[in-house]
């Protein structure tokens, strides 16, 4: 043998013998071993030797052993353990297998720890050689895994007695590679025999180890989806081996205290992941077919992409580079398609169109990477390596689709990529920034905006990078003309339509473009001429034909028209400057021939217009109307007129007929899948073929689906095609169930759905609207049943379904479809409530029997319980044990006796319970408000009597004593009341509000049902109030406030602020709602219960207050004062409250004292209605007490009467103090004299104060600015006008100033502090409109004499000119029919260019000192007008030496 000196534990060095394959320990030779040569080759055979022993062995004590190689097959050892037999180790304990082993080792002089793994690899194999299932090649039989868990439980034994090697057994187990099966691998990992870990380090070829793993991985995967016996076995095993590869293939910094090389296990795991990965990239380019071995194996692999299958012992650094990792191999493998092919065949690259399987890659990839990273790592692949373009335009689809925060980020990388290209001239940055936004926009507006919007941004504009130099110009058109032989058509007629912005001078590189672009449409046979009038530029299918896309614009343009009541903007172009196309193509399939209806619809009023506009030619004209005679005189005439050959229209109907039979006779057996889907697929064909659809036009993705809820309409064929399919729904249905439940009725009914949610979808809906909202009561029950299991399966593809836009007066936002049946199926009526408890029934049955309770998201689930729990007062009561027994399925085709026993049926189904426990499936308080307010109390099932005891019982026992979570309000009755208050203010802000009553002023919020719930208010708000401590004020303690405010403050913020009309309608009409729930609670809620003498304000006259000055000013003021009601109930809330203190007058007075700074529009509001408030004050001030009334109320009474006698012929009464209430009392008093008395009347004001004359100016003013804003106010603009001159007039003689009402602050607490309070706030932007209206008033004295006036009048012009920019003006500009009768005055445009002249001659006669404030006023609007600002800074520097010139002459 050969000698080696190792060192044993005493340290000195000692002769070993290594292992001789010549026999059994050979005694050693006496007498001196000579000194051999040293020879390197030797002595590393040497170091592995000593290595190998060291590892083998246990006991260094017995390091010195020199033994033979062993027959491991031919040891006695073996029938010890007998693996054929799993009784074999019932008569052995561990620790005397053990020591058998112990015992054999010395005997054959081997280290027991190489015997005994020798001896369990041998067992391993023998267990895996044993017959295998075919179906499960990698996994293990029952009996083959108890035969393991057996030989495991010696080798844990044998390696916790150091009686094990692991290095040899996992050589001896690669030694049957062929034969180890990989669940034993995985058995040998978890119950920590040896690692993977170490059995691929110990693996002497890295590639035949990771092609090994791949085969066997892939064939787990195939046996995970074919849901094998085993399924949690192979699941855990697919989880531990991707755990296992991503930690160590991606790991960033290896454990250094490992004594083996880390670097294989690296290896083999990153080559594991990408042969797998490569593997299923290469089966999706190849097509791999549904449900095949390979799409199962694809679909199971791409499910360990998550988080579940990667768990929390991987770092989400780790993940992180994985899936990096991942998507640069996606993205980068088999780049064997050119930029030009890429532009050419993008269409077919959208996120519809890319295999489900990869869209589902990419989603998982979306939820590990942030948008920035993924877009990042896009940008950096696309910069530095060969791509695969369809696998990055896919990729760039799914982006914009699943992550909406990404669309930002590449609008940003697109602008950069653009800016580097015009820089430096690189054509491949402007194709991957063209590929990316066509790509991206191809996904419609949702996800992207349009390529013709994004062209016409990027170079529409001289903003663009090409607008920079020539160079850059050239650059584009270069790139554009490269483009042309490969660019779809709808591109090129975006370049064409909307043509980059180009300097004059090198317009010939745009006409040379346009050119070539042109003549490439005229190859591709389409023309520029021929385009429709709404067709999708952005869109880049194929072009339609000019008479399909004709009849198109026409339903487009009939829609428009029907919203607007107008002649869309684009027909009206189009009769001009698109001549050809308009007269040849638009009006041939408008003037279609027809039997006219009896009531004109939509398109005979649109053709009517056209007429009246000349847009039709009478010729034209007059064919139409003798053809539509012709067509109503002999209607078979015309059905042959339509159809020219009457056989080629049916023959597709009878083909569709046919197949839909022949797809019933197959519903003996539902659940054989294949042909259910060959069946329907020939349905999907002959529906085409019926409809007169393209492929193409089956392939177009639906943006938004339009529909008319109020008048839906289908053409003759789609009515018929939809029919037979709803028709053979209803029947596939009845006939399945008569053989099986719902849940084992196999696919059918998805495969069918799905053919109705392509390009026949909008006419499917739209015969399920005229089916639910018109003739639903009428529907017999197969219908019923059919419709509501319609509506599961339509809920099942939810997300891929387009919106519908139901139009006015319904909200602008789509609705998604299941939401859309929610609208159908209202309970407005007796037989609308009934027909949506049928439907919902039989939609929650279906659903309930099924296994996914699809109704949670379709939300009938909160319709049929608030229906049965509405409808049945035995369902409120709580269910019995016996109750909610399970039933047995009945088979739906036989027909139900009792809808009412049928519904509570399923209301105790013990399923359907169970269901309700769920998560948001409980029917809310919110939800049971908003469909209770739905019901019209005139229509309703219920009596009144039952309305309010149901109504009582839902609040009071239901939800009020509910928990939040279930969908309650904690027994909070200020809860309850304020999801009521804001429920009742959005179903009134909402379109369903809408329409219910004729006279909507009758009824809150226009519907009767709204005060059923008010009435529950009113009660709720009564129990309040007597839950509060009665020491302080009922309702809340006086620091707090009333709850109500706070439910206004918080909607009023949410609300668009702005002057729009919609916004400023929007605010009225929640405003308006706000005054009617505070007329319908008690006055409390406005000031309080009591009064302090401390405190006379309490914090619900605050909040009060507040919602005065800040919203109802601006909103519910009229003529300068808030309306009568909100003002007689806040002053019976004043008395109430008053009359409950020891002094009420003292209450009243210190009330009113405080309103006249803080509220002063409550005191012009009494004075207004003073005639039918006062009997109502008195009456109730007399009742309680028998003193007069209290100071303050009578300063009203005073003003009121001031003015009456003011205004009497003969009388000259004094004016009482405050002098602008008697100001306003007197302007009021003016609004009821004849026009023609006014400047009479106003004569007497000679002798009035100065403050009273200035206050009574500023009330005019207002008054002028009503007269123009409210048409019919009783203040004409005439009188109106009059009033404002005859007290200037008085003014002007008296030289009292009154430019400060023209500059009013709020730091102004003279005027501003008062007025502007008073005033809404729209009347005082206005001001320059009143201002100069007056100007013919206007005395010049009196303009060289103010100082301030100059400067007011500039300031006043400037604003004006704004105002009218802004079109703000608009509000005042007099109607067309009333611009003679106002004699001119009001209009604007007119107005500026009298105000511009009379400043252009008042600036150079005014003296020196009126120019100080010049400068300032122009600082930031000098350009609103420069000749004035010119003639004002012309005066201003010229004004010295004007000065010096009026001097004596002294030479």
């Amino acid at each position: 043998g050969t000698v080696a000196h190792v060192w044993c534990p005493g340290g000195s060095p000692v002769a070993a013998s290594c292992v001789s394959s010549r026999g059994p320990l050979c005694p050693q030779r006496p007498g001196r071993v000579k000194r051999q040569k040293y020879n390197p080759e030797r002595a590393q055979k040497l170091k592995e030797s000593a290595v190998h022993l060291l590892r083998s062995r246990q006991d260094l004590s017995a390091l010195l052993l020199e033994v033979e190689g062993v027959q491991c097959k031919k040891l006695c050892l073996s029938n010890l353990i007998d693996c054929g037999s799993s009784e074999a180790h019932a008569n052995h304990s561990s620790s005397f297998i053990g020591s058998a082993l112990q015992d054999q080792a010395s005997r054959l002089g081997v280290p027991v720890g190489i015997l005994s793994a020798t001896m369990v690899a041998s067992g391993v194999g023998q267990i895996c050689v044993a017959p295998v299932d075919p179906s499960h090649p990698v996994l293990l039989t029952v009996e083959q895994r108890k035969k393991l868990s057996s030989l495991l439980e010696i080798a844990q034994y044998l390696l916790a007695h150091n009686m094990f090697s692991r290095l040899s057994f996992c050589q001896e187990l690669w030694k049957i590679q062929n034969s180890l099966l990989l669940e034993a691998v995985w058995h040998l990992h978890v119950q920590s025999i040896v690692s993977l870990q170490e059995l691929l380090e110990s693996h002497p070829d890295m590639r035949a180890v990771g092609a090994w793993l791949f085969r066997n991985l892939c064939c787990l995967c195939e046996q995970i989806e074919a849901s094998c016996q085993h399924d949690d076995v192979a699941r855990a095993m697919l989880s531990d081996f991707v755990q296992m590869f991503v930690l160590r293939g991606f790991q960033k910094n290896s454990d250094l205290r490992r004594t083996v090389e880390p670097e294989k296990v690296s290896q083999v795991a990153v080559d594991v992941l990408q042969r797998m990965l490569i593997f299923a990239l290469e089966a999706l380019a190849a097509g791999v077919q549904e449900e095949s071995s390979t799409h199962k194996t694809l679909r199971c692999w791409f499910s360990v992409f998550s988080g579940h299958t990667l768990g929390s012992v991987i770092s989400t650094d780790s993940q992180k580079r994985f899936f990096g990792q991942t998507l640069t191999q996606i993205l980068t493998h088999s780049p064997v398609l050119k930029a030009s092919d890429a532009v050419q065949m993008q269409r077919e690259w959208s996120f519809a169109r890319t295999h489900p399987l990869l869209t589902a890659l990419y989603r998982r990839l979306f939820v590990m990477l942030s948008a920035e990273e993924l877009v990042g790592h896009l940008q950096q692949v696309l910069e530095t390596q060969e791509v695969n373009w369809q696998r990055v335009l896919s990729f760039v689809s799914a982006l914009v689709v699943c992550v909406p925060e990404a669309q930002q980020l590449l609008k940003d990388w697109v602008a950069h990529l653009m800016a580097q290209a015009f820089e430096s001239c690189q054509m491949d940055n402007m194709v991957t920034a063209f590929l990316v936004v066509r790509q991206a926009a191809l996904e419609g507006p949702s996800a992207f905006q349009s390529y013709a919007d994004w062209f016409k941004a990027s170079f529409g504009s001289a903003r663009g990078s090409h607008g920079c130099s020539k160079k850059a110009l050239v650059f584009l058109f270069k790139f554009l003309s490269d483009l042309v032989p490969f660019e779809s058509p709808r591109y090129l007629q975006v370049h064409i339509l909307h043509p980059p912005l180009v300097p004059s001078r090198y317009r010939s590189l745009l006409t040379d473009y346009i050119s070539l672009a042109k003549t490439r449409l005229a190859d591709l046979k389409v023309s520029i001429e021929n385009m429709g009038l709404y067709e999708d530029l952005s869109s880049a299918g194929d072009i339609a034909e000019p008479h399909s896309q004709a009849l198109q614009d026409v339903e487009k343009a009939i829609m428009v028209f029907e919203h607007t009541g107008k002649i869309p903007v684009t027909v009206m172009e189009a009769s001009i400057f698109r001549r050809p196309y308009y007269m040849s193509h638009f009006l041939p399939a408008l003037l279609t021939p027809r039997v006219l209806p009896k009531v004109p619809d939509s398109r005979v009023a649109f053709i009517e217009s056209l007429k009246s506009a000349d847009k039709i030619p009478l010729s034209l004209y007059s064919a139409y109307c003798q053809a539509c005679t012709a067509a109503g005189a002999k209607p078979e005439d015309a059905t042959l007129g339509v159809r020219a050959d009457p056989s080629c229209a049916e023959e597709p109907l009878g083909q569709l007929t046919a197949a839909l039979e022949e797809l019933r006779a197959s519903m003996t057996n539902p659940s054989q899948h294949d042909v259910i889907s060959a069946q329907v697929a020939v349905i999907s064909e002959r529906l085409r073929d019926a409809l007169g659809h393209s492929e193409d036009d089956i392939s177009v993705e639906i943006a938004k689906i339009q529909l008319s809820i109020d008048a839906p309409r289908l053409e003759p064929r789609e009515h018929t095609a939809v029919d037979l399919l709803l028709t053979s729904f209803c029947q596939n249905l009845m006939t399945a169930s008569s053989v099986a439940p719902p849940e084992r009725q196999g696919p059918w009914a998805t495969l069918f759905v799905r053919t109705m949610c392509g390009r026949v979808l909008p006419a499917v809906l739209t015969r399920l609207c005229q089916l639910l909202c018109h003739q639903g009561p009428s529907l017999s029950a197969p219908h019923i049943l059919g419709l509501g299991a319609l509506a599961v399966h339509l809920g099942e593809s939810r997300s891929v379904l387009p919106e519908v836009d139901v139009g006015p007066p319904a909200a602008t936002v789509g609705l998604p479809v299941p939401e859309l049946f929610k609208s159908l199926l209202t309970c407005r009526t007796r037989d609308s409530l009934l027909f949506s408890l049928c439907t919902t029934m039989t939609t929650e049955g279906l659903s309930t029997h099924g296994e996914t309770c699809l109704m949670k998201k379709l939300l009938g689930l909160f319709q049929f319980q608030f229906l049965v729990l509405r409808l049945f007062p035995e369902a409120r009561q709580p269910l019995s044990q016996e109750d909610t027994a399970s039933l047995s399925w009945r088979p739906l085709y036989l027909p139900s006796a009792d809808w009412h026993r049928a519904a509570l049926s399923l209301w105790t189904h013990r399923t359907f319970q169970e269901l309700l426990k769920g998560e948001d499936a409980q029917l809310t308080y919110q939800d049971w408000l908003h469909l209770e307010l739905e019901i019209g109390p005139e229509a309703d099932v219920l009596s009144d009597t039952e309305r309010q005891d149901f109504q009582q019982w839902a609040i009071h026992e239901r939800f009020l004593p509910e928990p939040s979570a279930s969908g309650g309000c904690d027994g909070d009755l200020e809860a309850a009341c304020t999801i009521l208050v804001n429920t009742l203010l959005d179903f009134h802000q909402s379109s369903r509000s809408y329409g219910r009553s004729e006279n909507s002023d009758l009824f809150f919020g226009g519907h009767r049902g709204n005060e059923c719930i008010i009435s529950r208010l009113q009660e709720m708000a009564a129990d309040l109030e007597l839950q509060q401590d009665p020491s302080a004020s009922p309702g809340h303690s006086p620091s707090k406030g009333h709850f109500l405010y706070g439910i206004f403050h918080r909607r009023l913020q949410g609300l668009i602020s702005g002057w729009g009309v919609a916004a400023s309608l929007q605010r009225q009409r929640e405003l308006l709602m706000y005054k009617r729930i505070l007329l319908r609670l008690p006055s409390s809620v406005l000031c309080g219960s009591s009064f302090q003498a401390q405190q006379p304000i309490t914090a619900r006259c605050e909040q009060f207050f507040h919602l005065v000055n800040s919203e109802m000013r601006n909103i519910c003021s009229h003529r300068g004062a808030l309306t009568q009601d909100i003002t007689a109930h806040f002053f019976r809330g004043l008395l109430n409250a008053s009359l409950r203190s020891r002094d009420p007058s003292l209450m009243v007075d210190l009330m009113l004292a405080e309103c006249q700074t803080k509220c002063p529009l409550i005191l012009t509001s009494a004075l207004l209605w003073w005639p039918s408030l006062e009997p109502v004050l008195l009456c109730q001030w007399r009742r309680r007490c028998q003193s007069p009334l209290p100071r303050e109320l009578q300063r009203l009474q005073e003003g009121r009467q001031f003015a009456s006698d003011f205004l009497s012929p003969d009388a000259t009464p004094q004016a009482p103090n405050p002098a602008w209430l008697s100001a306003a009392a007197l302007y009021f008093a003016i609004q009821q004299v004849g026009e023609e008395n006014v400047r009479t009347q106003l004569k007497k004001l000679d002798c009035e104060r100065e403050e009273l004359l200035v206050f009574l100016f500023f009330f005019s003013l207002m008054g002028l600015l009503s007269s123009h804003l409210t048409p019919n106010s009783t203040l004409g603009p005439l009188k109106a006008l009059e009033v404002c001159a005859a007290v200037l007039e008085c003014l002007e003689k008296r030289k009292i100033s009154w430019l400060a009402l023209f500059q009013l602050a709020e730091s102004d607490t003279r005027l501003g502090c008062l007025l502007l309070r008073v005033a809404p706030d729209q009347h005082t932007r206005l001001l320059p409109f009143a201002f100069y209206s007056l100007l013919s008033n206007f005395h010049e004295d009196a303009a060289m004499r103010e100082e301030a006036f100059l400067c007011v009048a500039v300031d006043m012009y400037l604003k004006l000119v704004q105002l009218f920019v802004a079109g703000d003006t608009s509000t005042v500009s007099p109607p067309a029919g009333r611009s003679l009768e106002l004699k001119g005055q009001g209009d604007p445009v007119d107005l500026i260019t009298k105000a511009r002249l009379f400043l252009l001659q008042l600036i150079p006669r005014c003296p020196k000192k009126n120019f100080s404030h010049v400068t300032k006023l122009l600082a930031d609007r000098a350009d609103c007008d420069p000749e004035v600002s010119t003639a004002l800074r012309s005066r201003q520097q010229a004004a010295p030496d004007t000065d010096l010139c009026q001097e004596p002459r002294l030479f």
